[in-house]
């Protein structure tokens, strides 16, 4: 659907990382992940332009080497939205996506899933994504964040904690029905919105779960939750980069 909104795809990138320090620069086949990042963002059809938020000299010099654009924020934000907000606080555009910066496979359709989303419906002014459960390792995993969303497709809540609780042990978990999901880190945010949120102060249920967008729900705003129409990989530490290489390897020996 063609659309005369700007949107504006960042990628929060900072130094600091207590698993991994310097993880936007780790090389993924002589390539920074930061630059992964980048590139599948650009690839997103209804992306208009790609910019990287950080908070370090270091990773902003790498984008500029490969010819990104990069913009400074001060290095004091508790969350990417945060550090996003400051970054395009001045910028003409109408819709923003956070990008998370440690998926260097992430799909560009998962972009313009979420994008689409507020294109479609001009009262929709957060999206994020979701999967369905896969096992019930990942639905016990505190790593892994759980969604539970409404009829109509907005999020009643996330947790680490395996939410819904199958009380009556009826396995609706297992069989992969509409209640097992698992949220996808991505976010798209009208700008006006995403001044909003970042105006509010930290929730009780965000810093109890450590999960931003908690502040959203808590403070009586929506979150529309679509499928996302592919998946990606993580990388939380340096362990994480052999599962990309070997995906990588995998692709190129099918090509």
């Amino acid at each position: 659907m063609p659309t005369d909104l700007k949107v504006l795809a960042v990628i929060p990138a900072r130094w600091a990382s207590t698993r991994f320090p310097g993880k936007p620069l780790a090389l993924i086949q002589d390539k920074p992940m930061v630059q992964w990042v980048h590139e599948r963002a650009e690839q997103a059809k209804l992306v208009d332009e790609v910019i990287v938020a950080t908070d370090d000299e270091r990773i902003f010099s790498a984008v500029s080497d490969f010819g990104g654009r990069a913009i400074l924020t001060s290095p004091d934000h508790p969350t990417g939205t945060d550090r996003i907000a400051e970054a395009i606080k001045d910028l003409e555009c109408d819709i923003v996506v956070n990008v998370q910066g440690d998926e260097p496979l992430i799909p560009p359709e998962n972009i313009d899933s979420a994008i689409q989303c507020l294109i479609d419906d001009p009262s929709v002014s957060m999206s994020t994504l979701m999967t369905p459960i896969e096992n019930l390792d990942e639905f016990e995993d505190s790593n892994i964040v759980k969604v539970v969303v409404g009829k109509k497709g907005h999020a009643l809540y996330f947790s680490r904690s395996p939410i819904p609780y199958d009380r009556d042990k009826k396995g609706l978990v297992e069989k992969q029905s509409r209640l097992g999901y698992k949220h996808i880190g991505l976010y798209a945010y009208r700008k006006t919105f995403l001044m909003k949120l970042n105006s509010l102060p930290e929730g009780d249920l965000e810093q109890v779960e450590k999960l931003e967008q908690l502040r959203v729900l808590e403070n009586g705003y929506s979150i529309k939750v679509v499928v996302a129409p592919g998946t990606s990989v993580g990388v939380d530490c340096p362990e994480d980069l052999a599962t990309v290489l070997k995906i990588l390897d995998s692709s190129a020996s099918e090509i």
